[in-house]
C-alpha cells in the first residue's frame, strides 16, 4: 500500500480500515498508547457526560488562555472540517502537522484494529503530547469505560450532565449510563460531578474506587441573580462573575463544573478572577444555542438527545416573541426521536426535514411520520432545507436549525449563513 500523503487521504484510509469493535478491554490501546509513547507531562483534564461536554471544554479552554496558559484541546465531533477537532492555544490546528502522527499510529498499531474515532484520538493525543503546552483537555466521545481517551489518566476528571443517549451501547437508564461515564475517574484524584442530579451509580464508583469526588451542593455551589453570579467550593470563592458568552440556562452549571476543575488544579495552574471573568466574557462554541442576528433571526443547536431538546426549548422560550418559527430538523433513526420532537413541537409553526449525510439517518419521510398534522416538507440535505425556511419566513420570524451535527455542520460548511428575507406575509 502507498502510504497517505494528505490528511483527506489518512482519513479515507481510516475510514477503510475501520472496525466496529464491541466491549473490547483497552489493554491493547494502553499498549499502542505506550508504544506511541504518548505521555502528558502537562495537567490533564479529562471530560466525559451526555450534555455540555463542548461547552465545559470550551470554558476550560478561554479561562486557562485568558489566565496566560498555553492548551491543547481535543473535541468532538466537527462540524465542517477534522481540524476543528483539534485546537492549539484557541487555533484549529494545521492539518499538515498531523500528518507524521498519523504515519506513527499505523505504524505502531500493527495488526490491532482500531475504529475511526479511536485512530484519530492517538493521532490528535500523540500530538498534543509533544507541544509546550500548559493544560490539554480531551474530551470523551461516547461513553468512558471502554472509550479510547480512557486510556490516559486525568490529573482531573470532568463529568457533565448524564441523559439517555447511545442506549444501544451504554445502557437503557442513567444509571447504566452514569457507570459507563464514571470510569474515566481515578482513584485518589479530582472528580468534578457537574451534574446537580447527578445518577447514583456515578457516586458510588467515585467512592468505591476513591477518588477524590466534588459533588454540587457539598463540595461546590453557585447563586446569582439577574446581573452576575458567584461561585464557592472548597476554599476558593469566586465573586461578581458576569455571566457566560455561550447562552442558555444550563451554561451555569456547566461553568460551575468548570471553576471547581480549575480550583483542583489551583496548585499546578492558579487562575486570577478577572481570568475567569475575561474567559466566560469571550468563550466561542459554534453550534451550541448559537444565536446568528439576521432578518429572520437564525438559532443552531447540535441538541441531538432528550435532555437537550428539552433545554433547546426553554432557551427559545425565554428569547421574546417571534411570530413564527420554522425548524430546521435532521437526525439519526436510533436517537429517542418522538421524546425529542415532543418537546420542541409546540413552539414550532412550520418543519424543513431533511436527509443527512449518514446510513444512520432517518429520511425526511421518517421524520414526518413522527409529525402527524405538522406542516412539514422534505429536503434532500440542511442547506436545502434552509433556503426553504428562509424563502418562506417574514423577517420577523425566527429560524432554528437543530439536531445532528450533521445538521448544524450542513449549514456552516459554506460559512456562517447571514438571512435577509424579503418575504412579508
Amino acid at each position: 500500500m502507498t502510504p497517505p500523503t494528505t490528511l483527506a487521504d489518512w482519513l479515507h484510509h481510516c475510514e477503510q480500515q475501520h472496525h466496529k469493535v464491541k466491549d473490547r478491554p483497552l489493554d491493547g490501546l494502553a499498549a499502542l498508547r505506550d508504544r506511541l509513547g504518548i505521555r502528558f507531562a502537562m495537567p490533564l483534564v479529562v471530560v466525559a457526560g451526555t450534555n455540555g461536554k463542548g461547552s465545559t471544554c470550551a470554558m476550560l479552554e478561554s479561562i486557562a488562555r485568558q489566565a496566560g496558559y498555553r492548551t491543547g484541546l481535543y473535541t468532538k465531533p466537527h462540524l465542517v472540517r477534522f481540524e476543528e477537532r483539534c485546537r492549539v492555544d484557541g487555533q484549529m490546528i494545521d492539518g499538515d502537522t498531523l500528518l507524521p502522527h498519523f504515519a506513527a499510529v499505523e505504524a505502531a498499531r500493527g495488526d490491532l484494529p482500531l475504529t475511526w474515532f479511536e485512530f484519530t484520538t492517538f493521532v490528535i493525543a500523540r500530538a498534543l503530547s509533544q507541544l509546550p503546552l500548559d493544560l490539554v483537555i480531551l474530551e470523551v466521545g461516547l461513553g468512558g469505560r471502554l472509550d479510547a481517551v480512557n486510556v490516559f489518566d486525568a490529573d482531573v476528571v470532568v463529568i457533565t450532565s448524564i441523559d439517555l443517549d447511545h442506549m444501544e451501547i451504554l445502557g437503557n437508564d442513567r444509571e447504566a449510563i452514569g457507570l459507563e461515564k464514571a470510569h474515566v475517574m481515578r482513584p485518589g484524584r479530582p472528580a468534578i460531578v457537574s451534574d446537580p442530579m447527578p445518577p447514583a451509580s456515578v457516586v458510588a464508583h467515585g467512592e468505591r474506587i476513591g477518588a477524590d469526588l466534588w459533588l454540587v451542593g457539598r463540595d461546590f455551589n453557585h447563586s446569582g441573580d439577574r446581573q452576575q453570579w458567584a461561585w464557592a467550593g472548597r476554599g476558593r470563592r469566586f465573586n461578581a462573575l458576569g455571566y457566560p458568552a455561550l447562552r442558555g440556562a444550563n451554561q451555569l452549571v456547566n461553568a460551575a463544573g468548570v471553576l471547581a476543575a480549575l480550583s483542583a488544579l489551583r496548585e499546578q495552574l492558579p487562575v486570577t478572577a478577572q481570568a475567569v471573568r475575561n474567559g466566560l466574557a469571550l468563550v466561542e462554541l459554534p453550534g451550541r444555542f448559537q444565536v446568528v442576528p439576521g432578518q429572520p433571526a437564525l438559532v443552531l443547536d447540535v441538541s441531538h438527545n432528550t435532555q437537550s431538546v428539552a433545554v433547546l426549548a426553554r432557551n427559545l422560550d425565554a428569547m421574546g416573541f417571534y411570530p413564527r418559527t420554522h425548524a430546521v430538523f435532521g437526525a439519526m433513526r436510533d436517537k429517542q426521536l418522538a421524546p425529542m420532537l415532543e418537546r420542541i413541537r409546540p413552539l414550532v409553526d412550520a418543519w424543513y426535514l431533511c436527509g443527512l449525510p449518514s446510513p444512520r439517518a432517518a429520511s425526511p419521510d421518517e421524520l414526518a411520520a413522527l409529525l402527524p398534522g405538522a406542516t412539514s416538507s422534505g429536503h434532500a440535505d440542511p442547506a436545502a432545507a434552509l433556503r426553504a425556511a428562509a424563502s418562506a419566513a417574514d423577517p420577523a420570524d425566527r429560524i432554528i436549525v437543530f439536531g445532528s451535527f450533521f445538521t448544524v455542520g450542513g449549514v456552516l460548511k459554506d460559512g456562517l449563513p447571514r438571512l435577509s428575507a424579503p418575504h412579508v406575509g
